[in-house]
């Protein structure tokens, strides 16, 4: 059984990739005859999508800091998002069979509430600029390194060197932290990495799929509204009636629209831009974001040594999420 095991998570990550070979050729063309005008768009798209991600990791701590808890914004992501989004599936251009729809439930295990859960914990015993860094740092690096091990995608130069500063950057983050705080909770940090573990298969996984990604989103949000939200109202896990109307609404709206909908959109609509591998490399621009936002917003001041870090970070993750064209010729997908 054990030998058993890679083989089936490499079919698992393998399954569909033919599907995407059509999309994927469209979109390197589409990246490589991109004018000067579709740049400007793809990066005040890329830079929206980012804003967006950035602020959900200062907008969950501050629900945590009043009277939201974890299962509270759980409810409010995917019970909104399932809402607005699974119409795309019933009618429309993103229309899918019922006998389809299945296949979003490994994915709403891989990027729906349990990862989630892991974020959130993670955000509640740690800080928004720790929280920030590890998971979107480490997706591309568990990424690369099981696409590695078990699809047999050799990595470039480039990416192990960025693999390396990002390791070596989030090392001293935590150093860093550990020492401007006094300690860190090592259950926080171990959910930031898991979370990191599932957001990699996540994409290895959706990448080798027959859907777009807005019927993806849309299969997420559903499963995850479908499985979690019958428990959460069973156990009486909700604390929205002790929130105020004010932050129930602006919860309401980042949590469910502007996370579910808009930032998936935007993120989306850059790709198309600006190609996958450049859009894929907006995602070093979240903790140096999330750490200026967490400033004014939750009065997070980092350290001259923390700020330098973060940006070390950054700079490994671009190294790790660009790559030379000839070296991965079907590297790129949506």
């Amino acid at each position: 059984m054990v030998a058993r095991l890679p083989l089936s998570i490499a079919n698992a990550l393998r399954s569909d990739e033919c599907n995407h070979a059509a999309d994927d050729m469209r979109t390197h063309s589409n990246a490589s005859g991109a004018t000067y005008c579709q740049i400007v768009q793809g990066v005040a798209w890329s830079g929206l999508a980012v804003a967006i991600l950035s602020g959900w990791f200062v907008v969950t701590r501050l629900g945590f800091r009043h009277d939201l808890g974890v299962w509270d914004v759980i409810a409010l992501r995917f019970g909104e998002g399932a809402a607005l989004l699974t119409p795309a599936l019933l009618i429309g251009p993103s229309r899918l069979r019922f006998d389809a729809w299945p296949r979003g439930i490994v994915l709403a295990a891989l990027w729906g509430a349990p990862f989630i859960v892991l974020v959130a914990i993670g955000l509640r015993l740690t800080s928004a600029t720790l929280a920030s860094s590890v998971a979107p740092a480490l997706m591309p690096v568990f990424a690369g390194l099981i696409a590695w091990g078990f699809l047999g995608e050799v990595p470039h130069r480039r990416q192990l060197f960025g693999y390396g500063m990002i390791g070596a950057g989030l090392v001293a983050l935590v150093h860093a932290c550990f020492r401007a705080e006094g300690g860190l909770d090592a259950v926080g940090i171990a959910a930031l990495v898991v979370a990191a573990m599932m957001w990699a298969l996540y994409t290895l996984r959706l990448r080798r799929t027959a859907l777009t990604s807005l019927q993806a989103a849309s299969l997420i949000c559903f499963w995850s509204a479908l499985l979690y939200l019958p428990l959460y109202f069973e156990f009486g896990l909700s604390n929205l009636t002790h929130a105020s109307v004010a932050e129930l609404l602006f919860q309401s709206i980042y949590q469910g629209v502007m996370m579910s909908v808009i930032a998936l959109f935007a993120f989306n609509r850059a790709i198309s831009l600006i190609g996958p591998q450049a859009a894929a490399a907006i995602i070093a621009l979240v903790p140096v974001v999330t750490t200026l936002l967490a400033i004014p917003v939750l009065g997070e001041w980092p350290s001259w040594a923390t700020s330098a870090v973060v940006c070390l970070v950054a700079v490994g993750v671009v190294f790790a999420a660009v790559s030379p064209k000839q070296d991965h010729p079907k590297g790129e997908h949506r």
